[in-house]
């Protein structure tokens, strides 16, 4: 498991560095989100953006532990951790609301997550769907399949009390959905994530 995670975060930060080739997709409410086609399946990966008023240190532990993100994450029916591997690395699993007005049924996925530090200030999230043989498919979600994904978490220069968060995801929805259905939900669904981010985070004060 340790391999699969350093190898996840070496491929997100890796999206990170990459800044050409990039198709913007949406642009709303400060958050823009862009596109190129993924080099791990046959769809997109895509880039979200936006500022959070917090330091990396705070966004990224309420981004990702239970007890803050299931206070703030719309998109999210349940979400638990089923075991820590490390102090940095753990097995999640995630069930999803159906979305897109109902044509995307609920998801389930099972990840590996690693935290990790970069100079500068810099937290991370870094997640890859993983077999865990103590959580297998249930008929009640289709399973999902996560291709590396993650946030990266940047102190601002100009207001270190500010953050810039990118957040990478490229998800395979699995069933048999048509695959203009979901590249069409996923900007939105990467918007709606950093601004219910911003907007927990704000309420929490």
């Amino acid at each position: 498991m340790d391999l699969i995670a350093e190898n996840v975060a070496r491929k997100v930060w890796s999206y990170n560095e990459d800044v050409s080739g990039w198709t913007l997709a949406k642009n709303s409410n400060g958050i823009t989100v862009s596109w190129k086609p993924s080099g791990e399946y046959g769809g997109n990966l895509y880039r979200g953006e936006g500022i959070i008023e917090d330091t990396p240190e705070n966004v990224i532990p309420f981004m990702y532990l239970p007890e803050n993100r299931l206070k703030w994450d719309k998109a999210l029916k349940s979400y638990s951790i089923l075991e820590w591997i490390d102090e940095d690395t753990a097995i999640c699993h995630t069930i999803t609301h159906s979305y897109g007005m109902g044509l995307i049924s609920s998801r389930d996925f099972v990840d590996i997550v690693r935290i990790k530090r970069y100079d500068g200030g810099i937290v991370t999230t870094n997640s890859i769907s993983v077999d865990y043989p103590q959580c297998p498919p249930s008929s009640a979600h289709v399973r999902g399949c996560n291709n590396p994904c993650g946030y990266v978490c940047s102190p601002l220069t100009e207001n270190p009390d500010h953050s810039k968060l990118v957040v990478f995801i490229q998800p395979d929805l699995g069933g048999m959905l048509p695959r203009s259905v979901v590249e069409s939900a996923l900007p939105n669904n990467v918007i709606n994530l950093i601004s219910d981010a911003r907007a927990g985070i704000k309420a929490r004060g």
